[in-house]
Formats: structure tokens, C-alpha cells, sequence
């Protein structure tokens, strides 16, 4: 699905802020980005969404350059869920979905009732179709990632780039989108997301990219990957995987921070 070879990236007069990236993503992978701040995610995402312009190596989606791909059809393959924020525009729900159609609709053309079933279809698959005609500005911070996700799914894109998806939520909010990401990922989506939360890990992710100073300094599973010391090293502060009983047979593993 996307394939991410020996990339590098600066702006000009800067040393690099990206170096020797590679990492690959397949159909239904979801791929959990950690780093600190500073470490240069941002900046990649920025790169695997065509804004920012590597200055060497290649980013290719299903075997092509995304260089040599126009944006309409770019955007066909991949759709960005930034963290969710209000809007000062008065913007109901149904209306910032739909905006996930502009690939699809001429430059002069208004969406068709084809586009707005289906934004109301999203809507539905995530539950909150009784937001439809609510201000985008008044719901709460978890129905925004909602809709933001929903969003994502009528531009009917298969890479999803997510960027820390439960940033600000409650516990419960956190959650919820989780299973939302778990369960696009069952349906076939293949989701790259930053996370400052390394049990996100271990909830519903296959793949972990550890990166710091513009490397990636490990890949593998969440077994593999995310460790104590992997972990203390990447946020120099101790750290410590728990195995807990889930009561159902099933082992749970969770991430500690020692404060001694």
C-alpha cells in the first residue's frame, strides 16, 4: 500500500530533519508512530501527504511516486484526520463531511445527493448520524474526531494518516475512537497514527515505528518494539511494561512511568 525508502528531508539553510526514513505499510496494518516531541513526526507526515518534498529517497503509493501523482487522484488513495479543533465558521457536522467529496466534484460543481449519502453513510458507520445539522463548533472534542474521521471515510481513501487522533479527549472519548480505528482496520483501512501513548501499542496496533532525531530508531511489533528500555530511552525517563490478567484468560500488557 505505501512503501517509504531511505528518505530525507530539510528546509533550506537547516540540517536535516528527517534521515534515512524507511518503513512499508500494507493493506490492514496499523502502524503506531512514538517519538517525543521534536523527534520529526510531524514533519513525516507532512512528507507522506506530498506537502513537504523529500530531498532524497522515494514515497510511493501502490508502486508509484507520489510525485507523479496529480492531487485529485492522490487524495483518492490517502486521507489525513488532523487533531480535532474547533472552526469559527458557523459549519454543521454534515457539511464538514461532505468537504471529504472535494476530489470528486468538479472545480465549479456543487456535491450531488450521490455525495451527501454518502457523508450520511459515515456518519452512520460511526454513529453519529443524530449530529448531522449540529454546528461543528458545539459538539464536543470526541464528536469532532468523529466527524473528522468520518470525513476521512466519504473521501473513500484506503491510507488513512492520522495525527494523535484522542489528543485532548477524556478516557472514554479515547477510547471510542480506538475502536473506531480498530475497526476500519477489520474493514480493510490501512491507518498510520502518532500517539504520545505507548498502550495504544498494544490495543490495536501491528506495527511500531520508534522515532527519534529524525530516525527511526526501531521497527517491529509492539512485542518486539515497545519495551522498557526501547522506551526509557526514547522518552529519558523510566519506563516499565506491566502483563496484567484481563479476567478473560487473556494477558494484557501496559505501559508504566516511574516517577523514582
Amino acid at each position: 500500500m505505501l512503501a517509504v525508502e531511505n528518505i530525507s528531508f530539510c528546509y533550506p539553510a537547516s540540517g536535516n530533519l528527517l534521515a534515512d526514513v524507511s518503513f512499508s505499510v500494507n493493506k490492514g496494518d496499523v502502524v503506531c508512530l512514538l517519538g517525543p516531541n521534536g523527534a520529526g513526526k510531524t514533519t513525516l507526515m507532512r512528507c507522506l501527504l506530498g506537502i513537504n518534498i523529500v530531498r532524497t529517497g522515494s514515497i510511493k503509493i501502490r508502486g508509484r511516486n507520489i510525485g507523479d501523482i496529480p492531487t485529485r487522484e492522490l487524495a483518492g488513495d490517502l486521507a489525513y484526520v488532523p487533531q480535532a479543533t474547533a472552526t469559527v465558521f458557523p459549519h454543521r457536522v454534515l457539511d464538514i463531511v461532505v468537504m471529504g467529496r472535494t476530489p470528486h466534484v468538479g472545480l465549479t460543481a456543487v456535491p450531488s445527493d450521490k455525495d451527501y449519502d454518502l457523508a450520511e453513510a459515515a456518519l452512520s458507520e460511526l454513529g453519529i448520524s443524530h449530529l448531522a445539522d449540529c454546528f461543528f463548533s458545539h459538539i464536543s472534542g470526541g464528536e469532532r474526531q468523529l466527524t473528522l474521521i468520518a470525513r476521512a471515510l466519504t473521501q473513500r481513501a484506503e491510507l488513512l494518516i492520522m495525527d494523535e487522533p484522542t489528543s485532548s479527549l477524556d478516557y472514554g472519548n479515547q477510547v471510542r475512537i480506538l475502536r473506531v480505528i480498530d475497526k476500519l482496520a477489520k474493514q480493510g483501512y490501512s491507518i498510520i497514527m502518532t500517539s504520545h501513548f505507548p498502550n495504544h501499542a498494544f490495543l490495536l496496533c501491528n506495527k511500531v515505528l520508534i522515532m527519534k532525531n529524525g530516525k527511526i530508531t526501531a521497527m517491529g511489533t509492539p512485542e518486539e518494539v515497545v519495551t522498557d528500555s526501547i522506551l526509557s530511552d526514547l522518552y529519558t525517563t523510566r519506563v516499565k511494561i506491566v502483563e496484567l490478567d484481563d479476567g478473560v484468560a487473556n494477558k494484557l500488557k501496559v505501559c508504566i512511568p516511574l516517577l523514582a
